[in-house]
């Protein structure tokens, strides 16, 4: 499906998971690979893409050597169906990589690899091979709601955005309109809340993101995901992440 020029604002209730405890989670020094998926409840070819990414959540090398995530976007929204998940600001993320030229069109299913448009998943959908690559090191604690973020690199580090986003898991939807009519789309990695936030020295301590939408409480399991960009370009540097529990306890 491709992009129509229209926009639909988005609502949305704020809640908060529980995060409670503490987490540590270190990226290494080698690229940790981020993998986006653009994504719609209202569109038709979506499924098959969200079934692929929901069985990574068992593979051996999740959070080690890539992390996913699952943007909704809100442009499909007018054919009948408003996904819950969606956000307008998800669907400005993926113009944002257009006009940076890292993907030639907006459309769904969209993957981004590594901050670069992944189209070969759709005659080969496999992991690519994960070059070895040194960037940094993206250090993170998380404790009483805040996470605590180091980025460790000889560069320089002005500029750079730290990316929070809340990952809900186990979610499962009965469509009743549009495209997917009829259809109960089990989900995961979905994105319930997103934040940025600059630094000039590598460093933040940030409260941990709100959902943007209240069925974020329906996840049966939570994850964090967290990464490093610069400026207004999205691609991201350094990527690490992990599980949580709604009460913030290891699964």
């Amino acid at each position: 499906m491709w992009l129509s020029l229209l926009n639909f604002a988005f609502q949305g209730v704020a809640v908060q998971a529980s995060v409670e405890g503490q987490f540590e989670w270190d990226s290494g020094d080698t690229k940790v690979a981020l993998i986006e998926l653009f994504s719609s409840q209202g569109c038709s070819s979506c499924p098959p893409a969200e079934r692929w990414i929901s069985g990574l959540k068992d593979h051996d090398q999740l959070w080690q050597s890539f992390v996913p995530v699952v943007f909704h976007v809100d442009y499909w929204d007018y054919l009948g169906w408003r996904d819950p998940f969606a956000s307008i600001k998800y669907s400005q993320r993926q113009r944002r990589y257009q006009l940076h030229g890292r993907c030639n069109a907006v459309y769904t299913p969209g993957f981004m690899f590594s901050g670069q448009e992944w189209a070969a998943w759709f005659q080969r959908p496999e992991l690519p091979e994960i070059q070895a690559q040194s960037v940094g090191q993206l250090k993170v604690s998380v404790a009483e709601q805040t996470a605590h973020v180091r980025f460790l690199r000889q560069a320089d580090n002005r500029g750079l955005v730290l990316n929070v986003a809340l990952l809900g898991f186990g979610l499962v939807t009965d469509i009743s309109k549009g495209e997917n009519s009829g259809r109960r789309l089990p989900q995961d990695f979905v994105v319930l809340s997103h934040q940025e936030t600059v630094s000039d020295d590598g460093m933040w301590n940030v409260a941990l993101p709100q959902a943007d939408n209240d069925v974020e409480k329906t996840a049966v399991r939570y994850g964090l995901a967290f990464w490093v960009s610069h400026g207004s370009d999205p691609t991201p540097i350094q990527a690490t992440g992990g599980w949580i529990s709604e009460k913030g306890q290891s699964n």
